[in-house]
């Protein structure tokens, strides 16, 4: 399907006075930058912008501007003239921020191939590392403002989404956005030591707790890792805090798919799944189990006990793995 012209998009967004701005549950930098950055444009045109999250702001994300912004979703429903949902792959992935708007009209903007398109405009670019990325098209292409701030989040969106520019998925394009990113005032080594140098000490108990439970299958080519309840309640970790720990699988020599399973307290497990091999499409997977995402992440959140989810994933898992031998 055709996607609605940035030109479209922008066009709504100077009609409509009250705006609110929604991501996905269990956020992460570009979901956060990619709100915030969408936000703090549109103040700029005088607007009325209202932006939450079912969690919230996270602690590990309180240094970007405009922060102070999002906020959880109150208890009654409140109409908008315009929603607007970022980085979100299906609408019910929006939780219960989703739940408390009514609006005429939504506009979806995201980088997820599986996303089904819901919404009344919308513009998915599965190129695109980071939704981060296609908002600084929408911004750049259509004249909407872009301060020194409003750089500061989309460098973190897509920073956070390619993993420091790493990822296969990082495009000449994307380094180019980086550049034009800097220029526009942010500091990378400031910004880049409060993403990834600036970890609390529960975090790297976590990883300690996590290593003792990893295992390898298929020839060593399925690496994982499980958190128990029991352990994350031990420990005081937040849920943000497991962010990025599936890498130090995805980084052992061998690994195709790593897999990190963390129990939920609602009679779920979340699985993350990251692949280093686009044949080996973990996206695929996920959706097996109702999740998505891409091809070389994704994740699902499915019932049963750990041991349970662990099981039925794992055989999956090895299953694609083994089918790349024939």
């Amino acid at each position: 399907m055709t996607n609605t012209s940035f030109a479209e998009i922008a066009s709504a967004l100077r009609n409509a006075q009250r705006i609110v701005i929604l991501s996905h549950v269990r956020p992460d930098g570009d979901a956060f930058g990619s709100q915030l950055a969408l936000a703090l444009s549109l103040r700029e045109l005088g607007k009325d912008v209202t932006a939450w999250n079912e969690d919230g702001m996270l602690e590990k994300y309180n240094f970007l501007p405009g922060a102070d912004l999002l906020a959880k979703p109150p208890a009654e429903p409140q109409s908008f003239d315009l929603a607007v949902a970022l980085d979100t792959a299906t609408q019910q992935r929006l939780g219960v921020a989703g739940d408390a708007v009514r609006a005429p009209l939504w506009i979806n903007i995201d980088h997820h191939p599986s996303n089904p398109r819901y919404g009344d405009l919308v513009h998915i670019d599965s190129i695109a590392p980071a939704t981060g990325q296609i908002l600084f098209e929408l911004l750049a292409s259509e004249n909407l403002p872009c301060t020194a701030a409003i750089a500061e989040n989309l460098f973190v969106a897509i920073s956070t989404d390619t993993g420091s520019f790493q990822y296969p998925n990082t495009t000449a394009r994307t380094f180019q956005i980086g550049a034009e990113l800097l220029k526009c005032g942010v500091d990378v080594g400031r910004v880049s030591q409060l993403l990834y140098e600036s970890y609390p000490r529960r975090r790297v108990e976590l990883l300690r707790e996590l290593l003792g439970t990893m295992r390898f299958v298929a020839d060593g080519r399925v690496a994982s890792f499980s958190l128990s309840l029991k352990v994350a309640q031990k420990l005081g970790v937040f849920p943000e805090d497991n962010e990025g720990l599936i890498d130090h699988l995805r980084a052992i020599e061998g690994v195709i798919v790593a897999v990190f399973f963390e129990e939920l307290i609602e009679g779920k497990v979340r699985v993350s799944m990251r692949s280093k091999d686009a044949a080996a499409d973990v996206s695929a997977i996920c959706q097996k189990f109702g999740g998505g995402g891409h091809k070389m992440a994704a994740g699902a959140r499915a019932r049963g006990t750990l041991p349970e989810v662990e099981e039925r994933v794992m055989e999956a898992i090895c299953a694609a793995v083994e089918s790349l031998n024939r």
